[in-house]
C-alpha cells in the first residue's frame, strides 16, 4: 500500500473516493467538524489529503493541518478512516511525506482505540484534552 497526498488541485476529483472514509473518521471526533468543513479546509488548501492506495484502489484517506511551533512544525492528523492503514511501512511513507512538507513533529488527537494503535508507531500520550462549551 502507498501513502500519497493530493495536490489541492486534484481534491474535487479524488473526494468522491475518499468522502466515505473520512465520514468513517469523523463518527468519534466529538463533533469538532463537519463533512463540509473538512471538504472546504482541503479545497482552500489549508489542510492537506492524504490517500492510503494498491494501485488504483484507495483503502483510506486521512487530513492533515500543518502549524509551525517555536520548536518544531507540527503535521496534526485531524481525521483517518479505513482499514488497516497505519503500519510500519505505511506510517514510515507518511512520516517521508511530512518531512518533505517541513515537518518535525507528527501529532493526532483521538479515542483509546486510535491512540493503541498509534502507540505502536511510537506515539506517546503528551496530554489530554477536555474542553466545555460556553
Amino acid at each position: 500500500m502507498n501513502i500519497q497526498h493530493v495536490p489541492v488541485e486534484h481534491v474535487h476529483q479524488t473526494w468522491p473516493l475518499v468522502e466515505d472514509f473520512i465520514k468513517w473518521g469523523l463518527v468519534h471526533s466529538q463533533g469538532d467538524y463537519t463533512i463540509e468543513q473538512v471538504k472546504a479546509s482541503v479545497a482552500s488548501g489549508q489542510w492537506m489529503l492524504v490517500v492510503a492506495v494498491d494501485g488504483t484502489e484507495v483503502y483510506g484517506a486521512m487530513t492533515i493541518s500543518f502549524f509551525n511551533r517555536p520548536n518544531d512544525r507540527v503535521a496534526f492528523i485531524t481525521t483517518v478512516g479505513g482499514k488497516n492503514i497505519i503500519n510500519d511501512d505505511t506510517f514510515a511513507q507518511l512520516k517521508n511525506l511530512v518531512a518533505a512538507f517541513g515537518a518535525t513533529y507528527i501529532e493526532a488527537a483521538g479515542r483509546e482505540s486510535v491512540m493503541r494503535m498509534l502507540e505502536h508507531q511510537g506515539f506517546k500520550e503528551k496530554y489530554r484534552i477536555a474542553g466545555v462549551k460556553l
